[in-house]
């Protein structure tokens, strides 16, 4: 199997019937994930069957056979989180590590370190500040296109 098949409206239905408690039907795929007609998701879940993730019933509703490892994605219960969320954690983590060590610096006035290190310290916490929140912001993008865009017919 390969993960280049599992991108867009098809990896937005495989996430959804991994999240779904139990089997699900095309209409409700159709209606949950947003897709424009049920032909459109049929097309998909023969895809994902054809692929082994998912298998249909004698009822013709479809459930999770197995979980697939997806390229920049990690599996986190039954969500996919984007690898690039753990990221802006692990610099949010540095950021975290070097501000307290900064303030650390500024309790303890006996403690001496020169200014120009401080100075580092204060221009590479910018830099990786900077970096947290880029990855975050890519992180919720990527995760953003597997959540469903309910469609509201009035």
């Amino acid at each position: 199997m390969t993960s280049d098949a599992l991108e867009g409206n098809t990896l937005s239905i495989y996430a959804y019937v991994v999240r779904a408690d139990g089997p699900v039907g095309l209409r409700a795929v159709t209606r949950e994930v947003g897709l424009s007609s049920p032909s459109v998701a049929y097309h998909h879940l023969q895809k994902l069957e054809n692929l082994g993730l998912i298998e249909k019933d004698s009822y013709g509703n479809y459930s999770l056979k197995a979980k697939a490892p997806i390229d920049g994605y990690m599996w986190v219960g039954k969500n996919l989180v984007p690898r690039l969320v753990f990221y802006s954690f692990f610099f949010m983590g540095i950021s975290i590590a070097a501000i307290s060590f900064m303030l650390f610096n500024f309790v303890i006035k006996s403690l001496v370190i020169e200014t120009w290190f401080l100075f580092w310290c204060l221009f590479f916490t910018g830099i990786v500040l900077v970096a947290t929140c880029l990855f975050l912001l890519e992180g919720l993008s990527l995760y953003r296109k597997l959540k469903p865009k309910r469609v509201d017919k009035n």
